[in-house]
C-alpha cells in the first residue's frame, strides 16, 4: 500500500517525456554558471544595488521597532492601566508608519529602475545577438521559439539575478535583526525555535529539483506554443486553402495540453510544499508558545515580552519560509536562464576578420573562383568547382532547373554563408569576401529577392529601408524609376499608406516594384535579382522589365530566373545543373551549342505558348 502511495505521488509531481517534442529542451547549466554569465548585464544599474541594499537593512529595522513598541504597550500602557506613556508611543507609531511608507517607495522606484535597466541591456543584447547570426540558424530553428525565448524568458531571468538576490538579502536582513532581538528577550526560546530551521531547508532541497524539471519543460512548451502559433498564422492562406486548420489546432491543442500538465504538476509541488512549509512553522511556534508560557508562570517572562517574542518568531520564520521559497523560484527562473543562454552560446557560422579590407567605394568586379559549397546537415554538394567573372556594367544570367544551385550563389556573394575550405573563393573587386567586413560588402550589394520582402509599415518606409536618410525627393525618384509612382498616388494616402504585414494590401507586382524602388535608391555598384518575376502574371512580369533595365544599368548584375525570356539580353549565361557549370556562353551562342540551355529554352518557349 505504501508502495503504491509513494509510486501514485511520484507520478503526481514528475514531468512526462516528450518523445516528439517541437522544441528540444535547453541544456542544464549550473545555478553559479548562470549567476556568473548574467552579473556583468547588471553595471548599468550596480550602484544602486548598495542604496537597495541599505532599504533592506532599514526596513526590518523600522519593523523590529514598530513590534518593541507593542511590548512597551502592553507591559508599560495596559498591564499598569497607565495612558501617560501612551502619547510618545502614539507618536513614535506614526513617526515609524511614516518612515516606513518612504523606504517603501523609494524601494520600489529604484529597484524597478534597476530591475527594468537590466531587462533593456539584456534584451536589446540578445536581440542584437540573434540578429547577427548568420542565415543557417534562422534555417535551423523555429522562429516562434526565438521570439519566446528573446520576450518571455528575459523577464524570469530578471527574478533570477535581481528581484531574487534583493529578496535574498531582505530575508537574511530581517532574519539577523530578529534574531537578535529574540535572543535579547529570551536565549533559551531562540535556541529552541532555530532547532526548527534546517527542517525548512531540507524540504526546500527536496523539492528544489522537482520545480526545477517542471519549469523547464513548461517554458519549453511555451517556446513550442509560441513556434507553432507563428507557423500557423504566418501561413494562414496556406492553411486555409488546404482545409487544414483542424490539423493546425490538433497541434497547438497537443501543445497546450503539454504546458498545461508541466503548469499543473509545478502547482500540484508549490501546493505541496506550501502546507509543509506552515506545519514545519506552526509546530516551532507551538513548542515555543509551549515553553513561553512555561517561563510566564515561573516570571521569567512579562507577557508583552512574551506576545512579543512571539510576533517577532513569526517574523523569524517568514523570512525562513522566503528563503526556502527563495531557492524554488531560483531553479524556476534558471529553467529560462538556460534557454537564453544556449542562444547566446550560439556563435556565427560567418565572421570577420579582426582586421578588414577597406572597400570605399567598390567597382563591383565580381568573381567566383572554383566554389564549392554544402549546406550544414545536408547530403550532397549545392555547388561543385564553378567559376565565372562578371564585369561593371555587364550583367551575368544564372539558369537551370530547380536545386541546381542559383539561389546558393546569391547567398555566397550576400556572404550569408562560405565557400566550402579549399581553393574556392567569392571575390569582390579581387579581395576575398572574407577579406572584407560584412556590412561594407553588404553596402556594396542591392537584392530583389524571389521572395518579395515588404514590412508592415508605409510604402514611404519601406523604399526609404534601402537607404536609411533620403530624402522624400530622393524616394520619389526611385518609385517613377521603378513604374511605381503612379499606383503609389493612387494610393489613400499615398506615400504614407500603411502595406500591411508582408505588404499583403498590395498586389504582387505592386510589392515587387516597391522592391526594385528599394534597390534604386540603395545605389549599390552590385545588383542581384533573385527570379524578379517568380508569381507576376505575364502583363505583370513584362511591366516591370523596364523598371528592371533601368535599376541594371551601369551596375554588375547577376539574375537568377527560371524565366528565359528575362536573360536573354544578359552579356553572359551560366547553365548549372546540379551544383555544376555545364554550359556559359552569350544567349545565341548557347542556342546554337543545342545542349542544356537551348532544351530549356524550348520548354520554357512551349510553356509560354500553353499558358497564353
Amino acid at each position: 500500500m505504501a508502495q503504491r502511495l509513494a509510486a501514485a505521488l511520484r507520478r503526481l509531481l514528475s514531468v512526462a517525456e516528450d518523445p516528439d517534442a517541437v522544441v528540444a529542451a535547453a541544456p542544464p547549466i549550473p545555478l553559479r554558471e548562470v549567476f556568473r554569465r548574467f552579473w556583468p548585464y547588471t553595471r548599468g544599474g550596480r550602484r544602486w544595488l548598495w542604496l537597495i541594499m541599505a532599504f533592506s537593512v532599514v526596513g526590518p529595522l523600522i519593523d523590529a521597532a514598530e513590534i518593541w513598541l507593542f511590548k512597551l504597550v502592553v507591559d508599560d500602557v495596559l498591564v499598569p492601566r497607565d495612558l501617560g506613556a501612551f502619547v510618545p508611543i502614539a507618536i513614535a507609531y506614526v513617526g515609524l508608519f511614516m518612515g516606513s511608507g518612504i523606504i517603501g517607495f523609494a524601494d520600489d522606484v529604484t529597484s524597478t529602475w534597476v530591475s527594468e535597466r537590466f531587462l533593456l541591456s539584456l534584451r536589446s543584447d540578445l536581440f542584437r545577438h540573434v540578429q547577427g547570426l548568420s542565415l543557417g540558424f534562422f534555417e535551423r530553428r523555429r522562429l516562434g521559439d526565438v521570439l519566446s525565448r528573446v520576450t518571455g524568458d528575459v523577464d524570469a531571468v530578471e527574478v533570477f539575478l535581481l528581484s531574487g538576490v534583493a529578496n535574498a538579502v531582505y530575508y537574511a536582513m530581517r532574519l539577523g535583526v530578529f534574531l537578535g532581538l529574540l535572543f535579547y528577550l529570551s536565549w533559551d526560546l531562540t535556541l529552541l525555535a532555530i532547532v526548527i530551521a534546517p527542517m525548512f531547508w531540507f524540504a526546500a532541497k527536496r523539492f528544489s529539483r522537482l520545480i526545477k524539471a517542471a519549469s523547464r519543460e513548461r517554458r519549453r512548451r511555451s517556446g513550442s506554443l509560441s513556434a507553432i502559433t507563428e507557423e500557423s498564422l504566418g501561413n494562414i492562406t496556406l492553411v486555409q486553402a488546404y482545409n487544414r486548420q483542424d490539423w493546425e489546432h490538433g497541434r497547438f491543442q497537443r501543445e497546450s495540453v503539454g504546458r498545461f500538465r508541466a503548469a499543473m504538476t509545478s502547482t500540484r509541488i508549490q501546493a505541496l510544499f506550501g502546507p509543509l512549509v506552515d506545519l514545519i512553522e506552526l509546530l516551532g511556534a507551538l513548542t515555543v508558545m509551549g515553553l513561553g508560557t512555561w517561563e510566564l508562570a515561573r516570571g521569567r517572562l512579562t507577557l508583552g515580552g512574551l506576545l512579543v517574542f512571539l510576533g517577532l518568531l513569526s517574523q523569524l520564520y517568514s523570512p525562513i519560509q522566503g528563503m526556502s521559497r527563495l531557492s524554488n523560484t531560483f531553479y524556476s527562473a534558471s529553467a529560462s536562464a538556460e534557454r537564453i543562454i544556449e542562444l547566446l552560446d550560439q556563435r556565427p557560422q560567418v565572421t570577420e576578420i579582426a582586421d578588414p579590407w577597406p572597400l570605399r567605394p567598390a567597382h563591383g568586379n565580381v568573381e567566383f573562383h572554383r566554389v564549392s559549397f554544402s549546406y550544414p546537415q545536408t547530403p550532397g554538394a549545392a555547388l561543385s568547382d564553378v567559376s565565372f567573372e562578371v564585369a561593371p556594367g555587364e550583367t551575368l544570367a544564372l539558369v537551370g532547373a530547380s536545386g541546381a544551385g542559383k539561389s546558393t550563389v546569391a547567398k555566397l556573394l550576400l556572404r550569408f554563408y562560405d565557400p566550402d575550405p579549399g581553393p574556392g573563393s567569392v571575390r569582390l573587386d579581387g579581395i576575398d569576401l572574407r577579406d572584407l567586413s560584412l556590412g561594407n560588402l553588404r553596402d556594396s550589394i542591392a537584392v530583389v529577392l524571389q521572395e518579395t520582402l515588404v514590412l508592415h509599415g508605409t510604402v514611404r518606409e519601406n523604399i526609404a529601408y534601402g537607404r536609411p536618410g533620403a530624402t522624400d525627393a530622393e524616394i520619389v525618384a526611385a518609385a517613377r524609376a521603378a513604374d511605381a509612382h503612379e499606383f503609389i498616388g493612387q494610393l489613400p494616402e499615398g506615400y504614407d499608406t500603411l502595406v500591411g504585414q508582408r505588404g499583403r494590401l498590395l498586389s504582387g507586382g505592386q510589392r515587387q516594384r516597391l522592391a526594385i524602388a528599394r534597390a534604386m535608391i540603395r545605389d549599390a555598384p552590385v545588383l542581384i535579382l533573385d527570379e524578379p518575376t517568380t508569381g507576376l502574371d505575364a502583363e505583370s512580369g513584362q511591366r516591370i522589365l523596364d523598371p528592371l533595365r533601368r535599376l541594371m544599368a551601369g551596375r554588375t548584375t547577376i539574375i537568377i530566373s527560371h524565366n528565359l525570356l528575362t536573360v536573354r539580353d544578359a552579356t553572359q549565361i551560366v547553365v548549372l545543373d546540379h551544383g555544376r557549370v555545364v554550359e556559359h556562353g552569350t544567349h545565341d551562342a548557347l542556342l546554337a551549342h543545342g545542349e542544356t540551355y537551348a532544351r530549356l529554352h524550348k520548354l520554357n518557349g512551349t510553356t509560354l505558348r500553353v499558358v497564353s
